[in-house]
C-alpha cells in the first residue's frame, strides 16, 4: 500500500520540518511548497491525496489558492491552516470548497486525525492498509485483527499500539516513545501502564510466553518481523 501524499502548503519552513517528522512514520509523507505559487505548480505534476493550506502567506494567499484550485477544477480536499480568529476567513473559505479548517497553534496528532477524516470521506482506499507480521494481520481501515488466521478482538488503545510495532518490525520502539508514535500521545500515563497494555495485547495475540513481541530490557519493544526472529 503506497503512503498518502500530502502537499503542504505554508511559507513556515519549520512546521514543515515539524510535520514531516511526525507524519511520515505514521505512512503520511508531506511535501512542502514554500508558497501560493510554489504550491500551485507542485499540484500540476499530480500524485497528491490532499492539500493543507495556510491561509495567511505573503503574495498569494491560501484563499486565493483554493479559489484558484476550485476554478480549475481541482476536487483534492484541502484542510485550512490559520491563525486567525475571524469568523469571515472560514465562512469564506468553505465556500469556496475547503473540506476543512485547522487552528494554529494545533498538535500534529490533532491534524492527522483530520487529515485521515478528510480522506475517508473522500477516498476510503487512501488511508486503508493491511499490515502483517510473524501471523499477525490488522487491517488499518475496518481496525481488525487476525492472528494465525483467527480474529481477535482488541481494545483501540490495543490496535493503535499494534500498529505503530507492526509499522517498525524488526525494529527497537522506545517504551517512552510509543504512545506517540501509535498518534496517542494524548493519553498521558507512565511507562509502567504502557508494559500493561502491552501484557494485555500479548494474552490477546496468544504471545505467552513472548515471542511475537518482544521486550528489550531496558528500552522497549520489537515485534519480530519473520518467525526467525522469534
Amino acid at each position: 500500500m503506497l503512503p498518502v501524499r500530502v502537499l503542504l502548503i505554508d511559507d513556515d519552513a519549520r512546521l514543515a520540518e515539524l510535520l514531516d517528522g511526525y507524519m511520515t512514520p505514521q505512512g503520511v509523507v508531506v511535501v512542502h511548497a514554500n508558497g501560493g505559487q510554489a504550491g500551485l505548480a507542485a499540484l500540476q505534476g499530480g500524485g497528491f491525496d490532499a492539500v493543507l493550506l495556510d491561509v495567511m502567506m505573503p503574495g498569494l494567499d491560501g484563499l486565493a489558492v483554493l479559489r484558484k484550485l476550485r476554478d480549475a477544477g481541482h476536487r483534492i480536499p484541502v484542510l485550512m491552516l490559520t491563525a486567525r480568529g475571524d469568523e469571515a476567513d472560514r465562512v469564506v473559505g468553505l465556500e469556496l470548497g475547503a473540506d476543512d479548517y485547522v487552528a494554529k497553534p494545533f498538535s500534529p496528532r490533532e491534524l492527522l486525525a483530520r487529515i485521515r477524516a478528510v480522506l475517508r470521506r473522500a477516498q476510503p482506499e487512501a488511508v486503508a492498509e493491511k499490515l502483517s507480521s510473524v501471523g499477525i494481520v490488522v487491517d488499518t481501515g475496518t481496525r481488525e485483527c487476525w492472528v494465525d488466521g483467527k480474529p481477535v478482538e482488541l481494545t483501540g488503545l490495543e490496535i493503535d499500539l499494534l500498529v505503530a510495532l507492526l509499522r517498525r518490525a524488526g525494529r527497537v520502539v522506545p517504551r517512552s516513545a510509543l504512545l506517540e508514535l501509535a498518534g496517542r500521545a494524548d493519553v498521558t500515563v507512565g511507562e509502567r501502564a504502557v508494559d500493561v497494555h502491552i501484557s494485555r495485547l500479548r494474552k490477546k495475540l496468544g504471545d505467552d510466553p513472548p515471542t511475537r513481541i518482544r521486550t528489550v530490557r531496558g528500552v522497549g519493544y520489537v515485534l519480530s518481523r519473520t518467525s526467525e526472529d522469534t
